[in-house]
């Protein structure tokens, strides 16, 4: 097992939830958490809730740094209307997340790797920053040359996920147009997401 696949399913055991929905995961054999006294399980308490509910968020875009997911935060804040919705939208708009969310690699870690080797662009330039901030009506799309790679067939060839509404994707033409920030509600998590206990969490 790859060093990367070991510490995603790590995150999948530790919150004892199926992070990504994906069939392979562990906690769909085994629900208690690794290590040696991953079985044992207390109540949580408030913070713990919140906590997770971070960890949660955090482990889901590729586990991103706190340093990082702290600035998000401070922009969700900064930004008009309601701070839970303004995070998700700024977490849906990492060019890495939009990679994945269009079907082009199987998992949010394969599209951190993706962008990180220059397999994309963006409005025809070539991007390598996973955190890159796509736009409304940005065009995203897999470089020529990387389009028959293995990983991109199998994920675009793949009934595992469907393209969300705020994102067009052509398949054929490997390109996949951002339409617009989306909602908590428009974004399809295979586990429920409470951005409001993460604003607590960063509040208290």
């Amino acid at each position: 097992m790859s060093k990367r696949l070991s510490s995603k399913y790590k995150i999948d055991r530790r919150l004892g939830v199926n992070l990504w929905g994906r069939p392979k995961s562990p906690i769909n054999k085994r629900e208690y958490g690794p290590g040696e006294h991953g079985q044992r399980r207390r109540k949580p308490t408030d913070y713990g809730i919140q906590l997770m509910a971070k960890q949660k968020l955090k482990g889901y875009y590729g586990n991103i740094g706190e340093k990082q997911f702290r600035k998000y935060f401070a922009e969700a804040v900064r930004r008009k209307g309601n701070t839970a919705e303004n995070l998700i939208e700024i977490l849906e708009r990492r060019l890495d997340a939009v990679v994945y969310r269009a079907k082009f690699v199987p998992t949010v870690f394969a599209a951190r790797q993706f962008v990180n080797h220059g397999h994309v662009l963006v409005n025809g330039k070539k991007v390598n920053i996973p955190s890159y901030k796509v736009q409304d009506e940005d065009v995203v799309e897999v470089k020529q040359k990387s389009r028959q790679m293995a990983l991109v067939l199998e994920a675009s060839g793949s009934p595992e996920r469907d393209v969300p509404d705020y994102i067009e994707a052509d398949h054929n033409q490997m390109k996949a147009r951002f339409i617009r920030g989306p909602q908590l509600a428009d974004v399809p998590y295979p586990v429920q997401m409470e951005p409001n206990l993460v604003i607590e969490y960063y509040s208290s």
